[in-house]
């Protein structure tokens, strides 16, 4: 059971509750049952962790409100839009006899008992809360699902899961499921293409676009050689109009 201390507000405009906020309060208000629906507020700092709780929905809490005791279970919390601080509780009265339908978070225990988990599996997990039926003499915190001894492909339903007595599961015509160990996915890459001849000889084929190169540089060079040819004909024309060196040509008989 959880003790909380609540004092009875009579705060009604809307500044005078903004001030009870600004005083480190949250205004709360308790309806159900026979009674008259009760304005209280609780200190901040007295919820500041248990309402971050995945069971603070389905906690029941024993409130002194100016010494008077009332058991309650939070029914709605609203926030701030801005700094996402809680602003506002509804609570439900516990009334002896009756029963309240509540989500109840599932807590999973003993992975590191699971074989399938050991053995690469994943954790699916279906339904993180579970709507139960439930007295209000006997609300579970969470329920419990235990990971020993599943196997990959193992299916954990809600039949498999030990409820309090009197507890039940609001979905009555299937046996749904929780959770699944499911099996892990692995990717495998494809292997790069071979081509016929390089898998026979056992060598990885040649680079297109080297080929490429290597006959444009062939196109390069048989284009250069006409053009050293033509070089060689100017040459051999000059070297025929070029005279004789007068020096080289025989003297005349002088007579």
């Amino acid at each position: 059971m959880n003790n909380l201390k609540a004092i009875k507000r009579t705060t009604a405009s809307s500044g005078q509750i903004n001030k009870l906020r600004s005083d480190g309060f949250i205004p709360a208000v308790i309806y159900g049952g026979k009674e008259n629906n009760l304005n209280i507020s609780l200190n901040k700092l007295h919820l500041k962790d248990i309402i971050k709780t995945e069971t603070f929905m389905s906690k029941v809490f024993n409130l002194d409100i100016d010494g008077s005791p009332e058991k309650v279970i939070p029914r709605e919390v609203a926030y701030d839009p801005v700094s996402d601080e809680p602003i506002h509780i509804d609570f439900i009265r516990i009334v002896k006899g009756s029963s309240i339908v509540l989500e109840i978070p599932v807590k999973f225990i003993n992975s590191d008992k699971s074989p399938g988990l050991k053995k690469g599996a994943v954790l699916n997990i279906v339904r993180r809360r579970v709507e139960l039926k439930c007295p209000t003499e006997n609300i579970p915190d969470e329920i419990i699902v235990d990971l020993n001894n599943t196997e990959i492909n193992t299916s954990l339903k809600i039949s498999s899961v030990k409820l309090p007595e009197n507890v039940v599961p609001t979905i009555t015509d299937r046996d749904f499921v929780i959770a699944t160990v499911a099996a892990p996915t692995v990717l495998v890459e494809p292997e790069p293409e071979k081509t016929e001849e390089a898998v026979a000889d056992g060598e990885t084929p040649a680079d297109p676009s080297a080929e490429g190169e290597s006959k444009e540089e062939d196109g390069k060079e048989k284009t250069a050689k006409p053009a050293d040819d033509k070089n060689k004909s100017v040459t051999n024309e000059k070297a025929k109009s070029v005279p004789a060196d007068k020096s080289q040509t025989p003297n005349k008989e002088k007579k």
